[in-house]
């Protein structure tokens, strides 16, 4: 295939509904995969080297890789940073994604000073907190807004999603207020399932089931 047939391969239209999940979250790792390898001054890696990084066998990342375009030379394997500078583009990270916390205790608070969120493309721009009767600071310097600037603050600064991080009561009031501003993905730290319009993503993390699935293997 030519250089120009491969790019136009690599650009045409995606129908995000026909991508599983899996390969979404697949892409992620590669993308850190290469970002490593690009620490190293790697200039190319095959799908069989990419595949042992991630404990993935090689027939699986090049199926992942097709459902995107044609990246790789035969022979020659895939070319490091522009590999990675095209899976940082399908997955939106090539932008600076702006971030709101909502809910900031303890939970919320080790969040906002989590520096890889900003390493990987996230600012968090800010937190909101019901306990607070004015604005206060994280430690790692991030404002945190009384819950009542929620819809002041998420215009004006524009945010892309919020992490979710409140008593199970007070989450789905929230998310209709968030929702409501056009904040489109929310990552829910709270255990409960959230009601959203079908273009909202919510992704839910779990701890404490993501501990009894482990404590599972342990017994």
């Amino acid at each position: 295939m030519s250089q120009a047939k491969r790019n136009d391969s690599i650009n045409s239209p995606i129908d995000q509904r026909k991508i599983p999940n899996a390969v979404v979250k697949r892409l992620s790792l590669y993308s850190r995969a290469l970002h490593q390898l690009e620490s190293e001054r790697a200039e190319k890696v095959s799908s069989t080297k990419l595949g042992e990084m991630l404990g993935i066998n090689s027939a699986q990342v090049r199926k992942d890789l097709a459902y995107f375009g044609q990246f790789g030379v035969p022979g020659f394997g895939y070319p490091v940073r522009q590999l990675r500078e095209n899976l940082k583009r399908i997955l939106g990270t090539d932008r600076e994604i702006r971030v709101a916390l909502v809910g900031a205790g303890n939970l919320g608070r080790a969040l906002l000073s989590y520096g890889g969120f900003r390493r990987e493309g996230f600012k968090i721009e800010c937190g909101f907190d019901k306990a607070l009767q004015e604005t206060a600071e994280s430690e790692s310097g991030i404002p945190i807004y009384p819950i009542e600037e929620l819809e002041r603050r998420i215009e004006e600064l524009q945010i892309d999603f919020a992490i979710l991080s409140v008593p199970n009561e007070a989450a789905q009031g929230l998310t209709d207020r968030l929702v409501g501003l056009g904040v489109s993905g929310i990552l829910n730290f709270v255990p409960i399932r959230l009601s959203v319009p079908d273009h909202v993503q919510v992704h839910n993390v779990d701890l404490a089931l993501e501990m009894e699935s482990l404590a599972y293997f342990l017994t």
